[in-house]
């Protein structure tokens, strides 16, 4: 896998990515890969997670707020569940959606709109906070604001991809920023 295809895979689901890896596999052999990959990413991944910079200061300054959070991934919620166990974060969350949830994944905005749904929120009420240009094309595609985190993509290329707002590190971000995102809508 090369960095490249790494980057323009970045935010998809499993199937996705092993379909374009190895497009004669069978959705057998998918299922049991992409089930195998996610055991070895808990394993290596158990006990270093750490939340992103300022990551638990906007989560709790937009709770504050009275914002509703969720967390939309192409992941399988074990993952979601797992990542923020881990990170004692767990009873910040209102809702998880992951890729068992939906049909489509990211650049589709499916994942994202089963979140604000679950909330009975109309989309264009909604920010996303994304890394993976899929993700921040699918949440455009839904209708939702978007900022976009420099941890995985260059800052054009999220800005070419629609992001509303781009930073470099979550600490940039402040809740009324968020609410100003949505003042338009």
């Amino acid at each position: 896998m090369t960095p490249e295809f790494f980057r323009n895979t970045f935010g998809q689901r499993n199937d996705a990515i092993i379909k374009q890896l190895v497009p004669t596999a069978t959705d057998e052999q998918i299922a049991k890969w992409g089930e195998r990959k996610e055991e070895l990413y808990r394993e290596v991944a158990g006990g270093r997670l750490v939340p992103l910079p300022g990551a638990k200061e906007l989560i709790f300054g937009l709770k504050e707020l009275g914002f509703k959070l969720a967390i939309a991934s192409s992941t399988p919620r074990i993952n979601i569940l797992f990542a923020v166990e881990q990170l004692k974060m767990k009873d910040l969350f209102d809702a998880f959606v992951g890729a068992e949830d939906v049909k489509r994944g990211k650049p589709d905005p499916e994942v994202f709109l089963k979140a604000a749904q679950k909330f009975g929120i109309a989309p264009e009420k909604c920010v996303v906070f994304e890394d993976a240009i899929a993700g921040v094309i699918a949440s455009k595609g839904g209708g939702m604001k978007c900022v976009a985190i420099t941890t995985t993509n260059p800052r054009r290329a999220l800005q070419e991809a629609g992001a509303d707002l781009v930073v470099d590190s979550l600490s940039e971000v402040t809740p009324q920023q968020v609410l100003s995102l949505l003042e338009g809508s």
